[in-house]
């Protein structure tokens, strides 16, 4: 019984000995730090995917234009922002033109008007948040044809309209 004694007040000795509140503040001041440091990575990779999501959905969204223009001689009709033309339903899922683009703004097709013969892109505008500025655009029109927005076939059309012009 004595040894079983001497055993519990041993243990129970070292169960009360727990973290003080030093070792504690330590701790939480170095996953503090950790979390500083890697937030901001997290958040840059994924402003990479939003940017890279938008410039896959516009390819193929000019790529259904084509295919429109190759099987009928012309292009889609001009639409309103947010809203899919009716001749390109059998090439693109509604839902898919008609929700605000992975940057914001909202996709839109151009046919005649606003300067080009033929475009598709975004457009910003108070109801759909938030508006990028010209550099953060110039970087999309990198990754889609090495210039900026005010050249090459991804360009700035209005202040608030970029797009791929598909035919000047």
């Amino acid at each position: 019984m004595r040894n079983r004694q001497g055993w519990l007040s041993r243990h129970w000795d070292a169960a009360r000995h727990g973290f003080t509140l030093v070792e504690i503040l330590i701790v939480v001041v170095i996953l503090g730090i950790l979390a500083a440091i890697v937030t901001p990575l997290f958040g840059a990779a994924s402003e990479d995917s939003r940017r890279t999501a938008f410039v896959e959905n516009l390819r193929t969204f000019a790529s259904a234009c084509e295919l429109y223009r190759v099987r009928t001689g012309r292009y889609p009709s001009d639409g309103s922002s947010g809203q899919l033309p009716e001749e390109l339903e059998q090439f693109i899922r509604r839902e898919h033109f008609e929700r605000i683009t992975p940057i914001g703004g909202l996709w839109d097709t151009e046919y005649m008007d606003t300067g080009v013969h033929a475009a598709v892109g975004v457009h910003f505008q108070a109801s759909a948040p938030p508006t990028r500025d010209v550099a953060y655009m110039n970087e999309i029109s990198a990754m889609i044809d090495g210039t900026d927005v005010n050249g090459g076939f991804f360009r700035r059309i209005a202040s608030d309209r970029y797009y791929w012009v598909l035919q000047d």
